[in-house]
C-alpha cells in the first residue's frame, strides 16, 4: 500500500485515523480556508477538503495517498464556522440551543502520483438541549472552542448539552473512519 499522509494538524483527526490501524504521517496543509459566503453546499466543503489535500500533494517528492478533510456545522443552510472570539462562540451556541443542526465532513484522498482523487461527504445530525446562558458561558470559558466549527467539540461537551445524535459520532468530531477507509482502500 502507498504511504498515507494526513493533511491536517488536528489532534482529533489524528486520533480517529490512528484507531483505524493505518500507518500514516502528518503533513499539515497550509491551504488558507476562505469562504466567500456562508451558504452551504456540499461542493463548497468538498472543494475545501480537496484544496487542503492538493496543497500537500504539491510539496511531495514521493508517491502517497494524501487525505484532506473539512468539517462544517450547518444551521438553516448556513455554515457556522470557527468563532472569531469568545463572544462569537457564545452567540453561535445560543443559535444552536434547542435546535437540530447538521455536521458535514468532506474527505478528499489524492494519489500524488496519478493525481486521481476521490471525495466523500458524510452528514450527521445533532440536536442540542435548550441551554442556559450560564451553561454556554461555562463551556466557552472552560473548553475554549475557538478552533472548532460551530463553536463546540462534541467529544468534550458536558452533560446536558446534547439531546440527540443521528449518524457517525466520529464525523461530528472531524473525520469519519468508515468513509476514510473506503476511500484509502479503494482501487487506485
Amino acid at each position: 500500500m502507498k504511504k498515507i499522509i494526513l493533511a491536517s494538524s488536528s489532534p482529533r483527526r489524528r486520533d480517529i485515523l490512528e484507531k483505524t490501524g493505518l500507518e500514516f504521517e502528518i503533513i499539515p496543509s497550509d491551504y488558507e480556508e476562505n469562504l466567500e459566503d456562508l451558504n452551504f453546499t456540499y461542493e463548497k466543503i468538498e472543494n475545501l477538503a480537496y484544496n487542503k489535500a492538493k496543497a500537500v500533494v504539491a510539496t511531495l517528492k514521493y508517491s502517497a495517498l494524501v487525505i484532506g478533510a473539512d468539517t462544517v456545522v450547518v444551521l438553516n443552510d448556513k455554515i457556522l464556522g470557527k468563532p472569531k472570539d469568545k463572544g462569537d462562540a457564545i452567540d453561535t451556541l445560543q443559535q444552536l440551543s434547542g435546535r437540530l443542526h447538521s455536521v458535514v465532513t468532506s474527505i478528499c484522498v489524492i494519489n500524488s502520483e496519478s493525481f486521481e482523487q476521490k471525495i466523500l461527504s458524510t452528514t450527521s445530525c445533532v440536536e442540542f438541549e435548550h441551554l442556559t446562558n450560564e451553561q454556554i458561558r461555562h463551556y466557552v470559558e472552560k473548553y475554549n472552542p475557538l478552533d472548532k466549527a460551530g463553536s463546540y467539540g462534541i467529544q468534550e461537551l458536558p452533560d446536558g448539552f446534547i439531546k440527540n445524535v443521528e449518524g457517525s459520532f466520529e464525523n461530528i468530531i472531524g473525520l469519519c473512519s468508515v468513509a476514510t477507509l473506503s476511500l484509502v482502500n479503494g482501487k487506485w
